[in-house]
């Protein structure tokens, strides 16, 4: 791409991702799911006026690494110990049970792959898109309805916050797993020595963060030096251990998240994630997102990608929910809250899409289920807190 096409593709990006984006959100939708619509709009599904390139695609990677350590920085490691183990065993049916369904939906529709094939993977990524669970819309309808606080909000919130956590760790082993020069053995040690040196070393940096904070609180160098830890472990991560980029800068994000200057952070995190490398990620979905090449079959089976990705959460969390003794509807609430996507399951099917293991028709599937959970899941909320209410 010219440089000058650059500067104009750009341009463009912005302004409709911030335009639909808005929209989007007047519609009570995800901002995101606006951004993703505005790059099929100016892509090459419909008007054709912006194309996707190799630097779009280094952009959208930034924006990648930025959300995750964003994610990251609102992880309270002090939230998940108090908790306890019943959000941790919800957080493990509700990555268990939507990967599983989502694998062998795919098998389903393309034919059972063995163990270790191209098939296999592909379908394995599919599973995983559905692990994620973006509880932004279920925090919002909390608060509305004043019931964040209470033990089943606090168990949502807590639940889908380890969620991610476990979603992003079997991510990072399935992608060793798919690299031909790996073995599994080799895929788990590796794997296991990255946490380990993250541990201490991350204790290390978060006590070296802890004294720059004493001395400079609220100044623009703590945030500056926190994003150079952030592209350094993403880097360490997938060039000495093998484990995906995005898990380092997580992580990075997780090592500072405990800091009194965390929020201060994560403000100077969003400038730049909310002015371009958000909405360039987000449209650069849209760009590769290739509508044309939807047919009945892909229609078929992005129907019923939704409806499993629904189910498989109200089921694998809500049914652990009751065997940690959860009664009445406090179970299918916490299914319900679990159930909405958002950004890591678009990084997930981004990451199967780079690999080559999905093609951009897919993406269909993926918006489908953010946009459909996002609508269901506050008006499934409020309807079961408005009957416990009248009764």
């Amino acid at each position: 791409m010219d440089k000058i096409e650059i500067f104009r593709s750009l341009a463009i990006i912005i302004i409709a991702a911030k335009f639909f984006g808005l929209m989007a959100r007047k519609m009570k939708a995800p901002q995101v799911a606006g951004e993703i619509v505005a790059g099929l709009l100016v892509g090459p599904s419909v008007l054709g006026i912006v194309g996707y390139s190799d630097f779009l695609g280094q952009m959208a990677e930034i924006g990648v690494i930025l959300l995750m350590f964003t994610a990251g920085l609102e992880t309270r490691i002090s939230d998940l110990r108090k908790t306890g183990f019943k959000s941790l065993l919800i957080a493990c049916a509700g990555v268990f049970v939507p990967l599983v369904a989502g694998t062998l939906l795919f098998m389903c529709f393309y034919g059972f792959a063995p163990w270790g094939s191209e098939g296999f993977y592909r379908a394995l990524f599919v599973g995983l898109i559905l692990t994620a669970t973006s509880v932004s819309i279920t925090v919002e309808t909390l608060k509305e309805l004043g019931k964040l606080s209470e033990f089943v909000g606090t168990t949502i919130v807590s639940a889908a916050i380890i969620d991610d956590v476990i979603g992003i760790f079997v991510l990072t082993i399935a992608m060793g797993m798919r690299d031909p020069s790996n073995d599994i053995s080799r895929t788990f040690f590796m794997t296991g020595v990255f946490f380990f040196i993250c541990v201490v070393g991350g204790y290390i940096f978060y006590r070296i963060f802890k004294i720059f904070d004493k001395r400079w609180k609220h100044k623009r160098r703590i945030p500056i030096i926190g994003l150079a830890l952030c592209f350094i472990l993403s880097y360490c991560a997938q060039r000495y251990f093998g484990v995906a980029d995005i898990t380092g800068a997580y992580i990075a994000g997780v090592i500072l998240s405990s800091l009194e200057d965390s929020k201060y952070i994560e403000r100077k995190m969003d400038i730049n994630s909310y002015m371009i490398f958000g909405p360039v990620f987000f449209a650069s979905i849209g760009l590769q997102t290739d509508i044309r090449s939807v047919d009945k079959g892909i229609f078929l089976f992005s129907v019923c990608f939704v409806l499993v990705g629904l189910l498989s959460k109200i089921i694998g969390c809500g049914s652990m929910s009751f065997l940690c003794g959860f009664r009445g509807k406090d179970p299918l609430k916490i299914g319900i809250g679990m159930m909405t996507r958002g950004e890591v399951a678009l990084i997930v099917a981004q990451r199967a899409l780079s690999t080559g293991l999905l093609s951009g028709a897919y993406f269909t599937s993926v918006i489908l289920l953010i946009i459909t959970s996002s609508i269901l899941t506050p008006i499934l909320l409020k309807a079961l807190y408005t009957e416990k209410t009248a009764a």
